[in-house]
């Protein structure tokens, strides 16, 4: 935890466009948020929940970010809007892991990508091809060369560590009446920043 919390304090001069930023929260949080179902599903309980990816793009003296989220769709916006839509209502601040390709000389090949994606509504169906991302999703459509992906795809759970679907996840596909996508393709913001294509930022 140390380590992670460390690497939250990367000084905006050492990130470089085409560097990934993941957004971990600890998990004290509601059950019935996104954020909560999200981390039950994707790491183990007594870990700090990755929830969230974010490309970073850097222009002269600032830092944006490229993602996908709920209030914004896909969208280009600072840095500090990203801290301050995942900052608690305590005010509990996110914790930010950055990381970044051990190939970057396609960086920014792979954000002129996700930049062709601006625009697109927030994936609630967790498909792939559907005219709509999910955080992890567009970075890893946005992250190819030819077809070449960095990232791969892997059947996605929604299950908690009990074996049961997390309650946000049962009222949302209810309410839009299609199946849970469980072991559907796609991908997840932990395990992204897990890959061996990433190395930390130096």
């Amino acid at each position: 935890m140390a380590l992670l919390c460390a690497c939250s304090q990367a000084p905006k001069t050492l990130l470089q466009t085409g560097d990934l930023v993941f957004v971990g929260l600890h998990k004290d949080m509601p059950d019935s948020s996104m954020s909560s179902a999200i981390a039950a599903a994707t790491g183990p309980e007594d870990t700090l929940e990755i929830i969230h990816v974010g490309i970073i793009d850097v222009s002269g003296d600032s830092v944006y970010v490229l993602d996908a989220t709920i209030k914004h769709g896909v969208n280009r916006h600072p840095l500090d809007t990203l801290i301050q839509d995942f900052t608690r209502h305590d005010g509990t601040k996110p914790v930010l892991i950055y990381k970044r390709l051990k190939d970057n000389k396609p960086a920014r090949e792979y954000v002129r990508n996700a930049k062709q994606r601006l625009g697109q509504p927030y994936d609630f169906n967790f498909l792939p091809d559907n005219g709509a991302c999910y955080c992890s999703e567009l970075v890893r459509d946005s992250y190819f060369a030819g077809n070449e992906y960095v990232f791969e795809n892997k059947p996605m759970n929604f299950k908690g560590p009990d074996g049961e679907y997390p309650a946000y996840w049962v009222k949302l596909f209810a309410k839009m009446g299609v199946p849970i996508p469980q072991d559907v393709p796609g991908t997840n913001p932990r395990d992204m920043m897990l890959s061996p294509a990433l190395q930390d930022i130096q």
